[in-house]
């Protein structure tokens, strides 16, 4: 019989402004993660706020007629569940946020707005473009990782990931961790499982309202660190709306509660750090047989 899961850590989060002219977007971001009734933490994830930045130091200008300060920035948000037992599962989802942030770190070139007309569609494909090619990296890394060591042999992770900047926002998905939306008080998947379950639904071979329940719900389809030596995933556009909500999760909060009772804790939780918290204690009321880890977004846009 597994013990009683120890209480969480408390939620980290974040009220900043993004700083976008024509999206004037502020970002209330809060993550909690939780071992469940696990002896390992085998999910990671990673909150980053990223930009550049004018700070007038000194001129001879009139007084008001430059700006003091000018600030474009966006968000990196990135939940990964680690497959593999032992500490190979923690060892996959580490390594390809390890391996995602060096890469990003020598990346000449930021996305940081896209409210230029004339660049705007360049800019949007180049972001997927890179992003694809993050995405290799660390399926690559992993696949090392397993040739340089018998022990972590199959291990994997999912990857969900959101980018924000301005009114814009970009999902990018491999695995069954999840992506919703909240607006209007509906909630909305973004991402859709890779999974046996829902390639059968994919198929037409099983209604979409029976995949969660299937036995073959949580048998991977695709996963950084796959056999394969080229890893797809699925890249989502959407536009931020005031008063959007975001969420990422590994299945360890959606294996346990359903979309109606995540919606629920969304709505009567409006600050993003107590959403996180009520989230993961769902899960730890209903056992967190797994890893539980969320992340929450909330936008207001001027």
């Amino acid at each position: 019989m597994n013990e009683t899961p120890e209480p969480p850590s408390q939620p980290t989060g974040s009220f900043v402004d993004a700083g976008i002219p024509t999206h004037r977007v502020k970002a209330d971001i809060a993550a909690l993660t939780h071992k469940g009734s696990r002896e390992n933490n085998e999910d990671a994830y990673v909150v980053y706020r990223l930009g550049r930045f004018m700070d007038c130091v000194s001129s001879n200008v009139a007084v008001g007629s430059l700006p003091s300060h000018i600030e474009d920035t966006g968000h990196l948000l990135i939940v990964g569940d680690g497959l593999g037992g032992a500490k190979a599962g923690e060892v996959a989802s580490s390594t390809a946020l390890h391996t995602l942030v060096a890469a990003i770190s020598k990346q000449p070139k930021w996305a940081l707005k896209f409210d230029d007309p004339a660049t705007r569609d360049t800019e949007i494909d180049e972001l997927i473009t890179r992003s694809r090619a993050y995405l290799q990296h660390m399926h690559a890394a992993i696949r090392a990782r397993q040739e340089q060591d018998p022990e972590y042999a199959g291990m994997g992770t999912t990857f969900t990931s959101a980018y924000t900047v301005g009114g814009d926002m970009f999902i990018m998905h491999v695995g069954d961790s999840r992506a919703y939306e909240l607006r209007n008080g509906r909630l909305f998947r973004i991402t859709r499982d890779h999974t046996v379950a829902q390639e059968y639904a994919n198929m037409g071979k099983l209604p979409q309202s029976e995949v969660d329940q299937h036995p073959m719900s949580h048998v991977l389809t695709r996963a950084l660190g796959s056999p394969t030596a080229q890893i797809e995933s699925d890249t989502h556009h959407r536009d931020i709306e005031d008063g959007t909500r975001l969420l990422l999760c590994s299945d360890g909060l959606t294996k346990v509660a359903t979309e109606a009772e995540i919606a629920s804790v969304l709505a009567n939780h409006p600050v993003s750090a107590d959403a996180c918290q009520a989230l993961v204690d769902l899960a730890l009321q209903r056992g967190a047989p797994d890893n539980v880890t969320v992340i929450v977004a909330a936008f207001a846009v001027k």
